[in-house]
Parts: C-alpha cells; sequence; structure tokens
C-alpha cells in the first residue's frame, strides 16, 4: 500500500467522522489552521530531510515534492488541522454539560 491510498483512507475516515462537528464550526479558523501547519510541514520537513533524519521509500511516494517534503507528507497536517477543532470543540461541550450537571465540582 502507498503513502498516498493510506492517507486518503485516513483522511475519508476521519473526515466522514468528524463533519457532524465541522458543520458547526466557522470554516475559515479551520482552513488557517490547516494552512499554517502545511507550511510549517514545508518547513520543518524539508530540513529533517535534508539532515537524514528520515527518508522516503520512492517506490511509496508519488515523487512530488513541495521543497524537499512529498505531498503525502501533508495528510497529516491537514489530519491535525481538521481533527484538533472537532476534539476541542466535542471535548469542551461534554465538560460544560459535565459542569452544568454538576459532576464536575
Amino acid at each position: 500500500m502507498t503513502n498516498l491510498v493510506l492517507n486518503l483512507l485516513v483522511l475519508a475516515v476521519l473526515l466522514a467522522v468528524s463533519l457532524p462537528v465541522l458543520r458547526r464550526l466557522r470554516v475559515w479558523p479551520v482552513v488557517g489552521a490547516v494552512v499554517v501547519l502545511c507550511a510549517l510541514t514545508v518547513v520543518f520537513d524539508t530540513l529533517m530531510i535534508r539532515v537524514g533524519l528520515y527518508v522516503f521509500d520512492p517506490a511509496k511516494i508519488l515523487g512530488v515534492r513541495v521543497w524537499g517534503a512529498p505531498l503525502e507528507d501533508f495528510a497529516y497536517a491537514v489530519a491535525a488541522g481538521v481533527a484538533m477543532p472537532v476534539l476541542w470543540t466535542v471535548l469542551g461541550r461534554r465538560a460544560r454539560v459535565r459542569t452544568a450537571d454538576g459532576e464536575g465540582r
């Protein structure tokens, strides 16, 4: 299985599970978070690849690179940018419900 197939499967499951919460969130803060995380991925992945911290099997990637980072590596930034606001919203709502019920005291 290539990295692209694995990334697409994980992102599809993440989006399917997160969609009910994502519909209630404002779009631009989530998009902004994804853009910032992708920018950080370009910088730090390129540096880590250049110094040899990790390498990618050419048979497992498309070969498309942004500076030095393989395109598939950006799926992690997208997943984090989507999953964290969803988790923050869901877990924050649960904490408010517990506090309102008097359990959080």
